[in-house]
Formats: structure tokens, C-alpha cells, sequence
């Protein structure tokens, strides 16, 4: 079920409802609601692959236990492997499978023979990468001894089964979220007017500046091999907003779904595009995604213990699976190689954590210095979502060398629209660079106004949904 269907509308106040005055003296009947109305969520799309989910959760409950039953490494270890051979083996069947026949196929042609192989069409489940990074962690956290398994299954089949950040997370750890779902919450109208305020903010973000976005890009990535350099310019720009106002937008929308009913899911985008390097990009970007990489893939290679070349070794093999991560092409590979590339002059330099806190902490506006900053770090990141979004790696490279062909013509009016929306939505950024969201503070805001405001951005979404579009991360 989208966020941003007409399905979701009616279904988000019905379990509001259920939840608040129905299901609401058991912990346990509650838990069990949760998790039925989560696999109605995630079954909308196609009930099939909740098999897959009841799977990964019911393997990792009884593996948690089991290793929480023994002190052992002997028998402590072949149980975590277990819980990655099964996470593993399912993810890369359904998302893998057919990218590494190609692969071969390729290969195969390369040496001069025509391949003759068996190939299945599979689908891929959608949000299989999250739900599966999430339940590996819960795993790998109990065999290191940082959390305790619990034993409540429905605790913990709600846990993996949360519908807000079921299809593309936030991927949350055990640690935070799992005990929420060990005690009957309490309706908190502070919390809910906030998550409000924040789902209003994740649908302006997703609908009225990515949504605006996307048909220019399509229109631009599909016809690149004929158009000015400007306009290719102008079609990397528009994808950095679709795809950040996209994905944070859906974060957005389940952080504040969540907090409806009392959850508190971690903050998954910290206004990225205000970065000054790439570091920082990175600790402001899919937070959870990148904390994830770094605690299960960078820490356990070795971190910042082994050296430098140690430490370019990690960081490249990292960057590179959090782009394969994100699919079966050479584009996402390619695209997190370069960004690895992008961190090793800071990190070398002693410098990826120059910048830890807001840009302008102390000041209305930001010095020069750091306006050219955010400027250098944008465009590198605009270079490399060029990779992300390209259909190949030829694509990409063809499409960068008609950018710097800097052959000229004429924009027309029409595809500048969405640069307006984007200027717009960049200084309420800007200006709410020290807070959650926009909204967050909107209590101290006199009522008209408050009102006002939120009826504009009604309308703008209202006005907007006509050219909405499916989440683009849902194919991740």
C-alpha cells in the first residue's frame, strides 16, 4: 500500500481508531493487531511475499533465543551464521539472481561464445533490503552481546513487521525500537500533533517537489542524447530534489506516522544538502542505512585500525556494497565506489569530522566560506546521481560528456517551474536547519497563521497529486 494512495487515506484513520479505543487494554492483543495490519499493509502490493517476511522473522526469533540460551562461541557462532545464510540467501535470490546471470552472460560473450543459460523473471519484494538489514542487526547486536533476545514473539514479529517503516525504512535497530513494543502506550496529543505536522511536511516533500521533479528527468535522462548542456545540468539538479525529496519524504511520513501511535522511529535524512563536505553529507544522508554500514560492514573490516592503505581498503569495499546495496547494476556499484573515492582525501587528511554541527550555528547567514563549501559538496553529489539514475554506465559517461560538450540552447519556461520549487523548498531548509522538521515547533506559532500555513501546503499537495508517482526506493 503507497503512502500517497487514495487506499492509504482511509486505512491510516480506521487503524487509528482500532488501535486507540479498540485495541487498547492487552498488550499482547495490541502487538497482534499491529502485526495483522502491518501484512495487510505489506500484502496490498502482493500477499505472496509475506511468506518471506514471516520467514526472516521467525528465523531470527528463534535464533536470538537459542543464542541467548548459551554462553558457547562454539555454538553461539554457527547460529549467527545461520541467521545471515538464510537473510542473505533470500535477499540475494530475489534481488541478485538475475544480475549475476547477466553478469555471466556478459562474461561468457566477452571470450567470444554465445551463453545458453536458464533464467528465471523474479520479482523483488518490495522493501526486502530494509526489513532484512533490520532483523540482521537484531541478530548480530545479540551475538556481541549489546542487547539481550526477547521473548515475546509478537514483540518482535511487530518489531519487523512495523507497517510505517516496513517498506523503506527507516532500518531501525532492536536496541531502539523493540522495547517500544513492550509497553501499552498512552494516546500523547503533543506527540501526535507533531507526527501531523511531520506527515504534512514527508507528503509536500514527496509529492509537490520530487513528484514536480520526476517528469522532467524521465523526459531529460530519455532524451539526453539530443539536448544543450544546460538542460542536462538542469536534469541532474532535478533528480538530486526528486530522489532526496522522494525517499526523505517517506521517512518523514512514517516518522510521523509512528508517532500517531506513540512509536519513535530515529531521524533518517538531517537536511543533507546543507553539507559542507562529503563526510557530512554521509552522518546527514539515509542515516540509518549509513550507521548500519558502518557499525556491520566498516567497523568489523577493520575501521580506522588498520592504517591508511587499511583504512582506503574499508572504506572503498564499503562505499562499493552500500551501492550494490542499492541494486543489481553496475550503476549503484559504480556510484558508491565513487562516493568511497569522494571520502578518502578527508578521511586521509584528518577531516571528515571537521563539520559536526549546523551550517551558520551562530549566525542569520553563512559566511562565504562555507556558501562555497555546500556549493562543492552539491555538485559532487549531483555527479554521482547521475550514475544512480542512468539506465548504464554508458548512459552515464554519455551523458556527462554532453554536459561538458557545453553545446548551447534554449531552456524552455516550462522546465523551470520545478527550479522554483526547489528554491522555495530549499530555504525552508535552510531556515530550519537546527530543527527536526519545518513544523516542529509550530505550538509557539499564533493560531492564524499556523492555520494558514497548513492550508497552503494542503493545496500546493492537492494541486500536485495529479502527476503523483510511486516511491522510487520501493524498487530497493
Amino acid at each position: 500500500m503507497l503512502f500517497n494512495s487514495i487506499e492509504y487515506v482511509l486505512f491510516l484513520p480506521i487503524v487509528f481508531l482500532l488501535y486507540w479505543f479498540v485495541f487498547n487494554r492487552q498488550l499482547v492483543q495490541r502487538n497482534a493487531f499491529l502485526i495483522a495490519i502491518s501484512y495487510l499493509f505489506y500484502g496490498w502490493w502482493d500477499w505472496r511475499f509475506l511468506l518471506l517476511i514471516i520467514i526472516s522473522s521467525a528465523a531470527d526469533f528463534m535464533i536470538g533465543r537459542a543464542m541467548g540460551a548459551t554462553e558457547k562461541e562454539k555454538e553461539r557462532k554457527p547460529l549467527l551464521i545461520a541467521s545471515l545464510v538464510i537473510n542473505l540467501s533470500i535477499l540475494g535470490f530475489f534481488k541478485y539472481f538475475g544480475f549475476f546471470v547477466d553478469s555471466f552472460a556478459e562474461v561468457i560473450r566477452f571470450l567470444g561464445m554465445e551463453p545458453n543459460l536458464f533464467t528465471l523473471k523474479i520479482i523483488l519484494p518490495v522493501g526486502i533490503s530494509f526489513y532484512t538489514f533490520q532483523t540482521l542487526s537484531y541478530t548480530i547486536d545479540i551475538y556481541r552481546r549489546k542487547m539481550a533476545p526477547t521473548q515475546d514473539p509478537f514483540a518482535f514479529f511487530a518489531f519487523v513487521s512495523f507497517f510505517p517503516q516496513l517498506v523503506a525504512g527507516p532500518i531501525e535497530r532492536a536496541k531502539n525500537l523493540l522495547p517500544q513494543f513492550n509497553n501499552l502506550k498512552e494516546f500523547d496529543e503533543k506527540s501526535a500533533k507533531d507526527g501531523m505536522r511531520q506527515i504534512l511536511w514527508g507528503f509536500f516533500k514527496k509529492i509537490v517537489i520530487a513528484d514536480q521533479c520526476a517528469p522532467h528527468v524521465n523526459y531529460i535522462f530519455d532524451n539526453y542524447e539530443t539536448l544543450p548542456s544546460g538542460m542536462l545540468v538542469l536534469g541532474a539538479v532535478y533528480f538530486a530534489f526528486q530522489i532526496y525529496g522522494d525517499f526523505s519524504g517517506y521517512s518523514d511520513i512514517a516518522i510521523g506516522t509512528a508517532r500517531l501511535f506513540g512509536y519513535n522511529l530515529m531521524q533518517n535524512f538531517n537536511f543533507p544538502y546543507l553539507s559542507r563536505d562529503v563526510a557530512e553529507f554521509w552522518r546527514r544522508w539515509h542515516i540509518s542505512l549509513s550507521s548500519w554500514f558502518r557499525d556491520y560492514i566498516y567497523i568489523p573490516l577493520g575501521g580506522n585500525r588498520d592504517g591508511k592503505l587499511g583504512r582506503i581498503r574499508n572504506i572503498i569495499i564499503t562505499f562499493t556494497i552500500s551501492g550494490f546495496w542499492h541494486g543489481a547494476n553496475w550503476t549503484f556499484i559504480f556510484w558508491g565506489f565513487l562516493n568511497g573515492l569522494y571520502y578518502i582525501p578527508l578521511m586521509l587528511m584528518g577531516k571528515n569530522k571537521s563539520n559536526t554541527d549546523v551550517i551558520a550555528k551562530d549566525s542569520f547567514l553563512p559566511p562565504l566560506r562555507e556558501v562555497m563549501l555546500v556549493g562543492l559538496t552539491f555538485a559532487l553529489t549531483v555527479l554521482t546521481w547521475i550514475f544512480f539514475r542512468a539506465d548504464n554506465i554508458s548512459q552515464a559517461f554519455s551523458f556527462l560528456g554532453r554536459i561538458f560538450s557545453l553545446e548551447s540552447g534554449t531552456i524552455p519556461r516550462a522546465r523551470i517551474i520545478p527550479a522554483i520549487w526547489i528554491i522555495f523548498f530549499f530555504i525552508i531548509e535552510y531556515f530550519s536547519r537546527r530543527l527536526k522538521h519545518p513544523f516542529e515547533n509550530f505550538d509557539g506559532v499564533p493560531m492564524v497563521v499556523r492555520w494558514s500555513v497548513y492550508v497552503f501546503f494542503v493545496l500546493c499537495i492537492f494541486k500536485s497529486y495529479a502527476i503523483a508517482q510511486t516511491f522510487i526506493y520501493f524498487q530497493f
